[in-house]
């Protein structure tokens, strides 16, 4: 049973189940992150679906667009990639809501400086491990995520890790839409996860696909 046809596996019921994580996971990020800033926080639902590799890069503003990557992967029951992909202007306004860095020159905002960075880390941490901790209680599984890591480049380039590492095995990859409103700042973004075969099957075990 190939891994290639994932989607397919996935009835209606399945994808609102897999929404009723990211909804949770949501939920769980907006509060931690608004007490790591002080500040009101909002998530609306996200959005919930298979994609393929290519098409990801068409929500961050095409395959050459440079964005920003905070890149996970997973041990434990669960295995394989997570990461949450944002515009540069996105990941710089967080900065800013966090630290109060202003925003860059034109010809700087490719830059981000060491506290920066950390800050983005951070935030990705928080909002990786809130989708991750809702994952792991469905399928009631251990996820170990790594130390994030930041990483900015070419949506191509950054979509082509998981792809080289998990395209023999699939396709698709679960695509996560998400908003984040700090006060009267919106930003958006997405998390793309790319479970291992083993891994994809625990969690449609779990989600009652027979």
């Amino acid at each position: 049973m190939a891994m290639k046809n994932a989607e397919s596996l996935f009835s209606d019921m399945h994808l609102d189940i897999l929404k009723e994580i990211g909804s949770m996971g949501t939920a769980h990020a907006a509060t931690a992150l608004s007490k790591m800033i002080n500040k009101k926080v909002t998530m609306p639902v996200p959005n919930v679906s298979w994609l393929d590799f290519q098409n990801v890069a068409n929500f961050v503003g095409g395959p050459e667009n440079v964005i920003v990557g905070i890149l996970v992967s997973l041990s434990g029951n669960i295995q394989g990639m997570m990461m949450q992909l944002m515009d540069i202007d996105a990941a710089h306004n967080l900065a800013e809501l966090v630290i109060g860095t202003p925003p860059p020159a034109e010809e700087d905002k490719y830059q981000f400086g060491e506290m920066e960075r950390s800050v983005i880390e951070e935030v990705g941490n928080i909002m990786l491990s809130s989708y991750l901790t809702s994952l792991a209680g469905l399928t009631n599984s251990q996820i170990k995520p790594s130390i994030p890591y930041m990483c900015v480049d070419m949506a191509n380039a950054i979509l082509s890790v998981p792809a080289s590492e998990f395209g023999k095995m699939a396709d698709k990859m679960l695509f996560i839409e998400s908003q984040i409103a700090v006060e009267d700042v919106k930003t958006s973004g997405c998390f793309v996860m790319v479970p291992n075969l083993h891994s994809f099957y625990r969690i449609i075990r779990a989600l009652g696909v027979e």
